[in-house]
């Protein structure tokens, strides 16, 4: 277990990157596809008749992915590209081969991709094969766009200004995309991009693509693109502002405590600022994030922090450069913590592409002090630089610094709190091996030693067979106030292995095994944390499945620990545990109406045992919204004087979409975890392009009798001006 480990796994990269090349997957010459530059008005309607789309070149036959990747499509897409001085634009059409209602779930933005027949593009602006932009729409016309980052993953918190429209026919369904060249962000002068163009038709259970990507990876991986060649090169951005100001006004009540209504009012401001086709500044003054949706609740039998996701956009653009820093549970920057306790005064963000193989973030936060918080500077410096083909080496620091404290009074925590760090990302050119190295040094004031944190992982993943291994530690005095560290003072090993028997039947895709272990150890080597499970998949072709596990475990507190959460009688520090727990798992196919999704475990827990049942369950009625519903019981056993009891969670979910700008979302949550029942009713209405009116209610109570804690009502009201 030493702390040399990630040095074994830089040298497995250094074998892999021998073995594999650093060529592209794809040979993009044999996928070509000529954008034709164009001095006409194009009408998105979703009707291809200008002229233009009569010249322009079509794709050639789009290649099946999943279920299988071998062959063309039997549900195939014709693809067309043209562009002007000030947008790019596609016109597609994906011809329908089987009668029937074509599966939708709403026009809400941002759809779930496996709920929805979609068409979307992922398109490489940046030509390094790791970063870029995606944009879709799905059969009724709802968009559907993100940043791409790590060569394929989506983030769909960030929404882009762009123009769709769709027709549906009885044979085909018809798209046509207008995006700004101002919207993305692009390498200046280069006259070839990569691209992909992918469908999902959820009737033939068939997912394709324009150039080829093997169906153990998704299909905007960026690692498996086209190319799109310019007649000349796309246009030089210049400096370019948009300002996006709000009004909002809010009434909240603590019922509980009989305080009067509070009524405030507000106003803010957002810039942004195009430095250059592959640079921009971001500005907020006065932030307000009211309208961001609520977290979904989880019952929390953990002993660590538990993770919720960031949603405000602000942070979002980019957010690779900040985010990706360290592992999902080792995290030296985590923007949930700005603006957590204490309101944001104002920030900015500078981000992008610097030259042809760096990257550069910077981003600085200032929030003010309310009740016993301090008010803190929060700022992150990022640098990377591309080596080999899909891989970079990158630098960083964050820092938090206290600026004012409450009233002047003393303040028991650090003045400051740092963090620096040096990483390295490997990707392979066909994807099959990947993996991190990384080395963070805290700084702060107090004990000194062991404030260091560092791990290895690496990934190979092909079509059958694929492997992992992730080595860390962690010092006990590691401290990172801006980050996510769910724990101190520890080594992790984390290997894995799976394999996947694929099949020539008519129903079933695939099946196969995975066993994966997680240990912890303390410093001295002792173990204190063991999990090893065994599960094994079936995969059927309309995308159903049915897992089956088996996890023997083991465990040693390292504090004091009430399993329930609720004030019980704590298990002694040092106290042992061996347990055994089964679980069985069944996923709907996605193409119906109703869709959903069971899991249940039983198994030994903190010397008792727990059952636990858990289920999503969505009816669409389509392109109109959904009722959906997500519950969670456990029924916990413990022997005495521990708390025995039923944790029970449920969210019932009513989304409606009026129109493709007018939306309604009403969410109920009750978790006797917590004694309370929250109800969140969320308005918008877009007028305009990424400008939004939000009516936003939220309450929280008593289970029993429904006795009111506290309530409140947003009005906000924003409006992007370019």
């Amino acid at each position: 277990m030493s702390t040399r480990s990630p040095v074994f796994l830089l040298l497995l990269f250094s074998i892999s990157y021998t073995l594999t090349g650093q060529n592209r997957a794809v040979n993009r010459t044999n996928y070509r596809l000529h954008a034709l530059k164009t001095d006409q008005p194009v009408e998105i309607d979703g009707i291809l008749d200008e002229a233009i789309w009569s010249r322009a070149e079509k794709t050639s036959p789009f290649h099946r992915i999943t279920p299988i990747d071998t062959g063309y499509a039997i549900a195939q897409t014709e693809v067309m590209v043209a562009y002007d001085d000030a947008f790019i634009y596609l016109g597609i059409i994906c011809y329908d081969p089987m009668p029937g209602k074509r599966p939708a779930e709403s026009y809400r933005r941002d759809w779930n991709f496996m709920k929805n027949d979609n068409f979307f593009t992922a398109i490489d602006t940046y030509n390094d094969q790791t970063n870029g932009f995606a944009f879709g729409v799905n059969s009724v016309g709802g968009q559907w766009d993100g940043i791409q980052a790590d060569g394929g993953k989506v983030a769909n918190e960030w929404d882009g200004k762009w123009y769709s429209a769709v027709q549906n026919h009885e044979d085909s369904w018809v798209a046509e995309f207008k995006i700004p060249f101002r919207t993305i962000r692009y390498r200046e002068g280069d006259t070839e991009w990569g691209i992909n163009f992918s469908r999902l038709d959820l009737k033939t259970n068939e997912k394709s693509g324009w150039a080829p990507v093997p169906r153990q990876f998704q299909s905007a991986n960026l690692a498996y693109t086209g190319t799109l060649v310019w007649e000349s090169a796309p246009p030089k951005a210049g400096v370019r502002f948009s300002l996006i100001p709000y009004v909002s006004g809010k009434a909240t009540h603590e019922t509980e405590a009989g305080d009067p209504v509070d009524f405030r009012g507000g106003a803010g401001l957002d810039a942004k600022v195009i430095l250059s086709t592959s640079m921009n500044l971001d500005v907020t003054i006065n932030p307000d994030y009211s309208q961001v949706e609520v977290d979904r609740q989880v019952t929390n039998l953990d002993r660590f922090e538990l993770y919720f996701p960031e949603k405000r956009k602000f942070f979002l653009e980019n957010s690779d450069l900040f985010a990706n820093l360290g592992t999902q549970n080792l995290r030296p920057f985590f923007s949930r913590r700005i603006g957590l306790d204490s309101p944001v005064i104002a920030g900015a963000r500078l981000s992008g592409n610097a030259g042809k193989n760096w990257r550069i973030g910077l981003m600085n936060m200032q929030t003010a002090v309310k009740d016993l918080n301090s008010a803190d500077n929060f700022s992150v410096a990022v640098l990377q630089r591309k080596i080999l083909s899909r891989s970079n080496l990158g630098v960083f620091m964050t820092n938090k610094q206290v600026i004012a404290t409450p009233d002047d009074t003393a303040y028991n925590a650090y003045d400051f709190n740092r963090v620096a760090g040096t990483e390295f990302n490997f990707a392979s050119a066909d994807n099959a091996w990947t993996g991190k190295v990384f080395y963070h040094q805290s700084f702060n004031p107090g004990s000194e030693g062991n404030r260091f944190a560092t791990a290895g992982m690496i990934s190979y993943d092909k079509e059958q067979f694929s492997a992992g291994w992730n080595q860390a530690y962690v010092g006990g005095n590691f401290l990172a106030e801006m980050g996510f560290v769910r724990r101190t003072g520890y080594h992790q090993s984390n290997p894995s292995v799976g394999y996947k028997f694929y099949t020539m039947t008519d129903r079933v895709a695939y099946h196969g095994p995975k066993i994966e272990a997680n240990f912890f150890f303390e410093p001295d080597l002792s173990l204190t944390d063991r999990e090893i499970e065994f599960s094994y998949l079936l995969m059927w072709r309309d995308r159903s499945s049915i897992s089956l596990g088996l996890e023997e475990g083991y465990l040693r507190l390292l504090e004091p620990f009430d399993p329930t959460h609720t004030g019980g009688v704590m298990i002694p520090e040092g106290t042992e545990f061996n347990w055994t727990e089964l679980s069985l798992s069944y996923l709907s196919t996605m193409r119906r109406l109703f869709t959903f999704m069971v899991e249940g475990r039983y198994g030994g827990f903190f010397g008792g045992t727990r059952a636990s049942f858990e289920a999503e369950m969505n009816y669409r009625v389509q392109p109109y919204g959904s009722l959906s519903l997500v519950t969670s019981f456990n029924r916990i056993l413990l022997p005495e004087p521990y708390t025995s009891m039923d944790l029970i969670l449920v969210g019932p979910k009513l989304d409606i979409t009026f129109t493709e700008t007018l939306f309604f979302t009403t969410f109920v949550q009750y978790n006797n975890q917590i004694d309370n029942v929250n109800v969140n009713m969320r308005f918008q209405w877009r007028f305009a392009p990424v400008s939004d009116l939000y009516i936003v209610y939220t309450e929280n109570a008593y289970p029993t009798g429904l006795r009111t804690k506290n309530r409140g009502i947003v009005v906000k009201l924003s409006y992007w001006f370019n």
